[in-house]
């Protein structure tokens, strides 16, 4: 997503600009969100699983868990005007933990060509999606409480409809952004 040099020192700086905006964008994605019980719809797997696509699978983690860091020192970067340990103890935390392995998963499929193909990128941010899912419904049904059939009826299938839209969404978007950015000849 940015030119690539060897020395240290640029890498560094541009891996630090590059995590700068990344948890720039996820605290904007978090404010764009429309109220449920427990867990609300958010754009943020949107641009997790971007930031995975186009940063990879190291920045990106990085980028996610420094966005979490950010929040737990108080910070208000999560959904609403928040910020604290509560929504990474509370019904939001399983779907926050997830956003790592979603950024993790989608920049170490994209790292081995799957960002090359639209719909190869659509499926690796549909498995990054299921990551975000599958950690979101495992904390409300055991760590919360919930129980399975509750957690599937307030933490998935609310979100299945949007998550294909985000899906398709980043997968043109990802290699959008890239031509734009590229170096021109």
């Amino acid at each position: 997503m940015w030119p690539h040099r060897e020395d240290r020192s640029f890498r560094a700086l541009r891996g630090a600009i590059l995590m700068a905006l990344g948890t720039a964008l996820l605290t904007l994605s978090a404010k764009v969100n429309l109220p449920l019980p427990y867990v609300p719809m958010t754009l943020q797997t949107l641009v997790v699983l971007m930031i995975g696509a186009a940063y990879g699978w190291r920045l990106g983690a990085a980028t996610v868990i420094a966005y979490l860091a950010e929040g737990a020192i108080g910070l208000p970067v999560f959904a609403g005007p928040v910020g604290g340990l509560a929504p990474l103890v509370g019904p939001t935390a399983g779907y926050l933990y997830g956003f790592v392995l979603a950024a993790f998963a989608t920049g170490w499929l994209s790292q081995r060509g799957w960002d090359r193909s639209v719909l190869w990128l659509f499926v690796a941010m549909g498995i990054g999606h299921v990551l975000i899912l599958g950690t979101g419904f495992a904390w409300l049904a055991f760590g919360m409480k919930l129980g399975a059939d509750k957690a599937w009826l307030v933490g998935i299938v609310p979100f299945i409809a949007a998550s294909l839209v985000k899906n398709a969404l980043g997968a043109t978007l990802v290699p959008a952004l890239r031509r734009l950015f590229a170096p021109r000849a």
